[in-house]
């Protein structure tokens, strides 16, 4: 299973390579024996493009479950633990967050499937990354010693000062606590009911009266958001005297900031991580990234610039965890940056807002070939659609016709329509709308394939 819990998780951006993280989450598991379909968990804002990114490398998976709100990684788990125990059968679970990079993959499978042996006689395993240097931003595990490739968990501590830290690596008994865990899903909700019985109750409430919705797995809303909010380590790990240690040498890290990936990233002479659209003079020791616009930078240092489609950030490239106080003023302000992402999925495709102002908005639509949007209506905004590649297939009013490449087709308010992508490539298509009200909840639909 992967988590996907973050408010906009950077799992689903391309920060390493040509994938996403979730993409290579799933993809560096290929050639473990034994593994099944994925189960992953994600916010229910996150639903679409989830389904997109597995879409994108044909990956099969067994479900995503949809959590109504974040209840910390203790709850997920559990959520994960009981969906697989549904149909009478006990597997073991695989437990990895989508925000890491692991560069040898025959290491990593390696130590999975020593982990697995550990697990199926009735250890709840988790990963312990050998330390390379004293870092002050991960957790670490104290290990016993064993004649075994497991090793017992003698205790989780919080993130060190660095003396402390130094203390750890130079003793050879602390691993960083990698976040990934591997156990029998029975054995796991039975340590949980041991210790934190209200999540399972609430966990077990909030699947009771679960509905399947395409691909996805919706929970009783009320039931999970009267659920303890707990970490995995908290509740279970720190408590459990099953729990027990496999070591990882595999290139690990966990990119949980702009820096991180700033240091795994290959750099220039001047110790710069350059990607995208970037210029720069006398620059030093910074990560420049862009998705689109160009950056120019001259006589700076130490800093992190990320272009987006909707923001810039820059930061000194120590304190970027310090960039949730611009999230909280986002969020105070009522911001949809907060929020919102750019691009945005829905079962069909996908459309993203290129400008907008008083009375009109123009939009890039993506609908994937087979797939069309619900019929409906506006009742105060009109729409014109230029084809730009592809061929659309129209409904506007008693009329279906095709729409290719280089025209376009005018639906006025109040008219009942529809948008159909029947060819082979995607339809992809500029819509202007113009009108009094412009928001996404001026749609009525009268029929949707999607049971929207």
């Amino acid at each position: 299973m992967a988590c996907l819990t973050q408010p906009l998780p950077q799992a689903f951006l391309p920060l390493v390579n040509g994938t996403s993280m979730i993409q290579d989450t799933l993809l560096r598991l290929d050639g473990v024996e034994g593994l099944g379909d994925p189960l992953l968990i994600c916010n229910e804002s996150h639903r679409f493009l989830v389904a997109e990114q597995l879409r994108q490398i044909d990956r099969p998976h067994n479900g995503i479950l949809l959590e109504p709100v974040g209840r910390n990684t203790a709850p997920a788990v559990a959520l994960a633990a009981l969906h697989a125990l549904r149909d009478g059968s006990d597997p073991l679970l695989l437990v990895l967050a989508a925000d890491h990079v692991i560069q040898d993959r025959t290491a990593f499978h390696a130590a999975i499937g020593k982990a697995a042996e550990a697990a199926a006689a009735g250890a709840l395993v988790t990963f312990g990354i050998v330390p390379t240097q004293a870092e002050t931003g991960y957790g670490y595990i104290r290990a016993g010693n064993a004649d075994s490739d497991s090793l017992p968990v003698e205790g989780f501590v919080e993130k060190p000062d660095l003396a402390t830290a130094q203390g750890y690596v130079d003793s050879g008994d602390y691993y960083w606590n990698s976040g990934m865990f591997l156990f029998r899903a029975s054995r796991y909700i039975e340590e949980l009911t041991r210790f934190e019985p209200e999540i399972v109750k609430a966990c077990e409430l909030a699947l009771h009266s679960k509905h399947e919705d395409l691909d996805f797995i919706r929970l009783d809303d009320d039931a999970f958001k009267g659920c303890p909010d707990n970490s995995i380590d908290y509740a279970v790990m720190e408590k459990t005297d099953r729990a027990v240690m496999v070591p990882l040498d595999a290139g690990w890290s966990d990119v949980g900031s702009w820096s991180a990936l700033w240091d795994i990233s290959d750099k220039d002479e001047s110790g710069n991580v350059v990607k995208g659209d970037v210029i720069i003079s006398d620059v030093k020791d910074s990560y420049l990234s862009s998705s689109g616009r160009l950056i120019g930078a001259v006589g700076v240092e130490n800093l992190i610039v990320v272009e987006t489609a909707d923001a810039i950030l820059v930061a000194d490239k120590d304190r970027v965890q310090d960039v949730k106080a611009i999230v909280g003023q986002l969020k105070a302000s009522n911001r949809p940056e907060a929020t919102d992402q750019s691009v945005v999925f829905r079962p069909w495709g996908s459309y993203e807002s290129i400008d907008n102002g008083e009375r009109f908005q123009v939009k890039h639509i993506r609908v994937t070939p087979g797939e069309q949007l619900s019929l409906q209506k506006h009742h105060h905004r009109s729409e014109h659609w230029i084809v730009v590649s592809g061929t659309a297939r129209v409904t506007c009013g008693d009329k279906v016709f095709l729409v290719s490449e280089n025209h376009s087709t005018y639906i006025p308010i109040g008219e009942v329509h529809r948008l159909e992508n029947p060819g082979k490539i995607p339809l992809d298509l500029i819509e202007v709308q113009t009108g009094s009200y412009l928001g996404e909840d001026d749609i009525e639909r009268l029929d949707d394939i999607y049971g929207r």
